[in-house]
């Protein structure tokens, strides 16, 4: 097996980019970390002060601003490009600034030879992977956004809550657009292992407490509520593409909903959107075809045509 060059490109040097990089020096995922951006003064900020992080924690990695040719050699980019999503607004809103920017991007990286796995971060997450992947000549494996891993997240942390147990006990996920159309399957969720609705059963003072619609919107204001907060979320994306990236070098398998064009899977194509794969050295290995309900066939199909009538906004 063909050792992976730590090495990752960061295109956009505001919040999310410094956090993924901050996450990928505590975690030792990189050895190099180049950050592109057109405000050359904010990149060399950040690079001087995560310069300091790593001499107050003794890591050692190469970061740097570089240009579009480190794109060459780079095994990853992580495109965080575009503005904070504002208070009140929906990440579909987002559409028209975020792809005002993308076309003097992905042409360099063409021209570039990049070969390497391009994870797309900026919002609407679904719609950027798949114009990505529509414009450069990379594997559908190689080509995704974090789409509903972090809904995920949010969604393991707020039933842990509920349940009352470790996080880690929980298994749930979201699946469709990273957005508000995301839906949960709830016959996939289980706590410790034990089915929820056999765990119900068992604990039947928290079936009031665990209703799905309540769950579900919790998810999709999760993000709104930070950014109302303190202006942008940051710390929790910067976590799960360091997660990502560690998954891929280290081929650990992980099973995690992404963004990823699809070519039948659920009955859906030409569209990239969250579904439940296997994330490992050649990047998504598997897409897990799950057994939904009918209702959850019809959230697929609902969220998956909000996605492509944006992406057709842009064409």
């Amino acid at each position: 097996m063909t050792q992976l060059a730590r090495k990752v490109v960061i295109i956009g040097a505001g919040n999310v980019g410094s956090h993924v990089a901050m996450n990928l020096m505590v975690g030792q995922y990189a050895d190099e970390i180049v950050f592109l951006d057109i405000n050359d003064a904010t990149a060399n900020a950040q690079v001087e002060d995560l310069k300091d992080m790593l001499t107050a924690t003794r890591r050692h990695v190469h970061i740097r601003v570089g240009t579009y040719d480190d794109c060459a050699d780079a095994s990853f980019i992580v495109m965080t490009a575009g503005r904070s999503r504002r208070p009140g607004e929906t990440r579909l809103q987002m559409l028209s600034s975020t792809f005002s920017i993308l076309g003097s991007i992905v042409e360099p990286i063409a021209k570039s030879g990049f070969s390497g796995f391009l994870i797309c971060v900026s919002n609407p997450a679904d719609v950027v992977a798949e114009y990505f992947y529509r414009k450069l000549d990379l594997p559908r494996a190689r080509v995704f956004s974090t789409g509903t891993s972090l809904d995920t997240v949010r969604l393991r942390r707020h039933i842990a809550s509920i349940v009352d147990v470790d996080r880690d006990q929980v298994e749930a996920f979201c699946m469709g657009e990273h957005g508000d159309s995301s839906f949960i399957p709830r016959t996939h969720v289980s706590i410790g292992g034990i089915g929820i609705e056999e765990y119900l059963r068992s604990h039947p003072q928290l079936a009031d407490k665990l209703d799905y619609a309540t769950l579900t919107e919790t998810v999709h204001t999760s993000g709104g509520r930070i950014v109302a907060g303190k202006g942008s979320t940051e710390f929790g994306i910067g976590s799960v593409v360091a997660v990502l990236i560690a998954s891929i070098l280290h081929n650990e398998r992980l099973v995690t909903p992404l963004s990823v064009h699809l070519e039948g899977e659920y009955g859906e194509k030409d569209v990239s959107v969250g579904v439940p794969c296997i994330l490992g050295r050649n990047g998504i290995q598997e897409i897990l075809p799950l057994e939904l309900s009918q209702d959850e066939k019809d959230a697929m199909h609902s969220s998956c045509n909000v996605i492509r009538e944006a992406f057709a906004s842009i064409e």
